[in-house]
Formats: C-alpha cells, sequence, structure tokens
C-alpha cells in the first residue's frame, strides 16, 4: 500500500505545476483545474522529461511546483507535537529536507505518466472559506478502478497553497507523521535530519 500511495502521490503532485501570474485570483478548485489541463500537456509534449532527463524533471519540479505548495505547514503537521520541541534552526532544516526529500522522490518516477486523465470535482461557492478540499479522481483505464485525490488547500496572501494530499483516504502528512515519530524516538530530532539527508542523497544518485 505504501508503495502504491508514493507512486500515485509521484504522478498527482505534478498536476499543480504551472499557475498564471493571476492564481491569487482563482478559486482552488478552478486552479487545479488549469493545472491539470496545462501540466498535462507539457507532459505530452517535452521531449525531455518524456525521455526521463533529470535536470528537465528537476528544473519542472522546482520551479513549478514548489511556489504551491506550503511545505512549512506540511512539515509541521508531519511533526505533529514533536513541532513545539524543535528549534527554529531545526525547523529551517526540517523544513529544507523535507522538501528535497518530496521533490527527489516525484522527479524519479514524473516520467511514469501514460494518458490518465483527471476529473476535478467543482466546489460549491464558499466565498469566505479559508481552508478546502480539492478532490479529483485518476481515471487510469485498462479496466483499473478510478484513484481518488484529494487535495487539502488553505488561502493565503499569495494565494492557495496545498498543505496535504490525501490518496485513496490515506493523507501523506499522516503517512510521514508515524516515520517523523518513530525515527525521533530513535535518535531524536537530529537523528529524523539526519536520516533525511541521508535518504536524500541516495534519491540523488537513482
Amino acid at each position: 500500500m505504501k508503495a502504491l500511495f508514493q507512486k500515485i502521490i509521484i504522478l498527482v503532485t505534478c498536476f499543480l505545476l504551472i499557475v498564471p501570474v493571476s492564481a491569487k485570483e482563482i478559486p482552488p478548485d478552478q486552479l487545479v483545474r488549469n493545472t491539470v489541463d496545462e501540466v498535462i500537456t507539457i507532459l505530452k509534449q517535452d521531449d525531455g522529461i518524456k525521455k526521463g532527463q533529470k535536470d528537465r524533471v528537476l528544473d519542472l519540479i522546482e520551479t513549478k511546483i514548489l511556489p504551491h505548495f506550503n511545505f512549512t505547514r506540511m512539515t509541521q503537521l508531519a511533526m505533529g507535537k514533536n513541532w513545539s520541541k524543535v528549534e527554529a534552526q531545526q525547523r529551517k532544516e526540517l523544513v529544507g529536507e523535507f522538501q528535497t526529500l518530496l521533490v527527489r522522490t516525484y522527479s524519479n518516477a514524473l516520467t511514469n505518466y501514460r494518458d490518465e486523465v483527471i476529473e476535478v470535482t467543482p466546489l460549491a461557492s464558499q466565498p469566505d472559506t479559508k481552508t478546502t478540499t480539492v478532490k479529483t479522481r485518476v481515471i487510469q483505464g485498462r479496466g483499473r478502478e478510478p484513484v481518488p485525490i484529494d487535495y487539502s488547500m488553505e488561502k493565503t496572501s499569495n494565494g492557495w497553497k496545498v498543505y496535504d494530499v490525501t490518496v485513496a483516504g490515506v493523507s501523506l502528512v499522516t503517512n510521514y507523521r508515524s516515520t517523523f515519530n518513530s525515527e525521533i524516538k530513535k535518535a531524536g530530532v537530529e537523528g529524523l535530519i539526519a536520516s533525511l539527508t541521508k535518504k536524500n542523497k541516495s534519491l540523488e544518485g537513482q
């Protein structure tokens, strides 16, 4: 289940890559819809990505994905109650390593896109809401069941940001929380940072 979860997360996260300058004014469901359409076009047309060129994939993720995810919020949620025990410098290191982990994990599988169709469920009008969940489905074809993907999003001064992704009922943040808690129990916060750093180095070489 964990491998499937990671693979699907890798696939669907890349659908939030490109957002126009006016994104601050776009409702969250429309934002997802627009980016799904544009990113699928890029995945189909970019020869470098289709050939698995690492620099093209990393550039795409780092320049297009990162501005639209709140990694500080994601790290805080993944840390749970341990977040309050972490010093400022450690928080900075954790956010950086967690962000790098997700980016490198995604980059190693981004070329796996194979014409899946993404359906985005329109939201009811909620003009004053600060948080919401945008529901989507990945239609895989070949008789396989659609995979539900939920994006937890919050409204910020810079537009809507994703702070969690839930695949088939399994939360990305919750999934990592158990891992983080386990590492902290064994070796403390510094041990967790060291573990993330080691994992990132191993992914870099793949």
